[in-house]
């Protein structure tokens, strides 16, 4: 069993993360793994095990043949029996089925704006799920949608699952030790961290020595520009610090005491379970399946979206109860650890791999 993981980026995305996590897992389980770039490289290159196959295409456009056609024959001589497409990358890898009706091809579904499954765009994906041999659902909500709307053959949820990677300590965290509020999230719209300041700008008032320390990709477009902007505005500046993308989550999640996602939508954010493996306290919105993971008070605080005043509590509540917050981190890491970590993960998509290759 040859296997290939097809991603348009290398970037610290949820979808980039996931697929190489998968490549790296499936080293020791499968003949042989393999991972595709096919528009862009970034800081995850630097992650993938040096055991895993990699080809980066440098694919230009939509219908970019010369692309097409080098990673038709990538598949070819390394006789890779599987093509595991991550997100918008269906696309690629239906065409490259077309031309290889032999190989199976699975798809993974990472759509992060699953509470908002009307607004979807499907006709391309509705044409090209006749080619699906599976679908993996990062959340329950989006396997229900794939099961109505498109034409795959087999489907199935598949949560995401964290893994811990050692890194050396490049960045080093402003603000007072044992005070700072770390969020894992790129500067999109979905990730509602305008919210996210509202509620923190509450919290100093009671809790002024707090940080609130922002690590996640700068698209420069609006979004990002109303962040900074508030952050400004509101005078926020000595309290709140944007790192940008970063190369060691690990050791800056050491340095923070408690996580927080301020989420409009989600699938079930990798985010959630590493601040899980790090042993964080946190406070989430209840979207997606973030309730999957967060099952009861015990295990971290979830609270409403696009509302201030529920995540301000949230958090105040786990600052004022610092014993029971430390056991709620310890708590979370062993859910993460039995339920979102490879042990658990790994072996329902061998079970699926092997079902549509026999």
């Amino acid at each position: 069993m040859r296997v290939l993981q097809l991603i348009d980026s290398l970037e610290a995305g949820g979808a980039e993360r996931v697929a190489v996590n998968l490549a790296n897992s499936l080293v020791p389980e499968v003949e042989k793994s393999y991972l595709c770039a096919t528009r862009k490289e970034g800081l995850l290159k630097n992650r993938i095990n040096k055991d895993v196959g990699y080809l980066f295409l440098n694919k230009n456009s939509t219908l970019d043949f010369k692309a097409i056609f080098r990673l038709r024959g990538f598949i070819k001589k390394h006789k890779i029996s599987i093509i595991h497409a991550h997100a918008s990358s269906f696309f690629l890898a239906t065409l490259i089925k077309i031309l290889n009706t032999e190989l199976k091809l699975v798809w993974h579904d990472h759509y992060g704006d699953s509470d908002f499954l009307t607004l979807r765009p499907k006709r391309i994906l509705k044409l090209c799920s006749f080619f699906f041999n599976h679908v993996f659902c990062v959340n329950t909500k989006l396997k229900v949608w794939v099961e109505q709307e498109l034409n795959a053959k087999s489907v199935s949820y598949l949560p995401n699952f964290a893994t811990v990677k050692n890194t050396v300590q490049e960045t080093l965290l402003n603000g007072m030790a044992g005070k700072r509020i770390v969020c894992l999230a790129n500067l999109r719209p979905q990730k509602d961290h305008l919210n996210l300041l509202k509620a923190f700008k509450l919290l100093i008032k009671i809790e002024s020595n707090w940080s609130l320390h922002l690590v996640g990709k700068n698209f420069n477009d609006r979004c990002s520009e109303a962040v900074f902007q508030f952050i400004k505005n509101e005078k926020l500046t000595k309290h709140v610090y944007f790192y940008g993308t970063c190369n060691d989550v690990s050791e800056i999640l050491k340095q923070s005491d408690i996580g927080v996602l301020a989420s409009k939508s989600e699938g079930l954010p990798l985010a959630l379970l590493e601040y899980g493996l790090a042993g964080l306290p946190v406070a989430v919105t209840h979207v997606g399946d973030c309730a999957k993971v967060i099952e009861n008070k015990s295990l971290g605080v979830l609270v409403s979206p696009e509302n201030e005043n529920s995540l301000y509590n949230g958090l105040l509540d786990i600052i004022k109860n610092k014993a029971e917050s430390l056991l709620m981190g310890k708590a979370l890491r062993k859910q993460v650890e039995s339920h979102f970590s490879k042990i658990s993960v790994i072996p329902q998509i061998i079970a699926v791999y092997k079902t549509i290759t026999r």
